[in-house]
């Protein structure tokens, strides 16, 4: 199945003044931290699936001591991955490569940890990814993600006019359906953490610094079209946050010695 392509360059652009060099997820390194909080990570294999420009898994090759290989669908954002990993002189801890949507093309048992940030949110068929994060993993490993999700209620017309601003393609579940997944494909521990009230202040304050202090800096970088449709991107999200609808969740669980 083939891919398009969906996140341009004044998008990445915008989401790195938001979140930092490198991210593409809200939290920037703190994100990091906060996926993989009580792991061990150094000399250990991680997998990040969604690696998009390479920010996160530099930061735990850099800072955890890991070993990272990051996959994407989008050929643009991994070669921004791997020129970064260049510049930072981190090549030979960090690689990246382009992958097909489908089967994730590792061995059986050859990472001890497999992360994934912001991208399952775009993915219809998570229980065939979570199962294959399970096969990948070597016994005692951890899957850590970081996600948008959705509440149990139908969309409501601010949400559906979220989408439309955003441009992407979405597939949200709910925090139960990600719990199921996990006990569905053999996953043990498993932890399901809302972290919305903590996005819901962030979002927030994000708004208010696109429309205020960075707002030149966005014209600057961006043109004033596009800067004016991330703020009324920002605005949109606010709204769906603030209603609860729109929700974000810490996941993980081990695969079993």
């Amino acid at each position: 199945m083939s891919h398009e392509n969906e996140y341009y360059d004044n998008m990445i652009t915008m989401l790195e003044l938001i979140w930092g060099e490198g991210y593409m997820a809200p939290g920037g390194p703190g994100n990091v931290a906060r996926m993989l909080h009580g792991i061990e990570t150094r000399d250990k294999r991680i997998l990040d699936i969604g690696c998009g420009i390479g920010g996160p898994a530099l930061e735990m090759a850099a800072t955890f001591g890991a070993e990272v290989v990051g996959i994407d669908l989008e050929a643009p954002l991994v070669e921004r991955a791997i020129a970064a990993a260049q510049r930072k002189g981190l090549s030979d801890r960090c690689t990246f490569r382009t992958v097909e949507v489908g089967p994730l093309a590792f061995p059986d048992e050859s990472f001890d940890i497999v992360v994934t940030s912001g991208a399952l949110t775009q993915t219809k068929d998570k229980d065939s990814v979570f199962r294959d994060c399970f096969r990948v993993l070597r016994p005692g490993g951890s899957l850590s993600c970081y996600d948008w999700m959705k509440s149990a209620a139908p969309y409501s017309d601010d949400m559906l006019y979220w989408f439309k601003v955003e441009g992407l393609t979405y597939a949200l579940e709910t925090l139960e359906d990600y719990e199921m997944h996990f006990q569905h494909c053999g996953f043990v521990d498993i932890a399901v953490n809302d972290a919305s009230s903590w996005y819901r202040s962030q979002v927030s304050l994000e708004y208010d610094l696109i429309k205020g202090k960075l707002y030149p800096r966005m014209v600057e970088l961006l043109g004033q079209q596009d800067a004016d449709h991330f703020v009324e991107n920002w605005r949109a999200m606010t709204i769906v946050c603030n209603s609860g609808e729109m929700r974000q969740c810490y996941c993980r669980g081990q695969r079993p010695d």
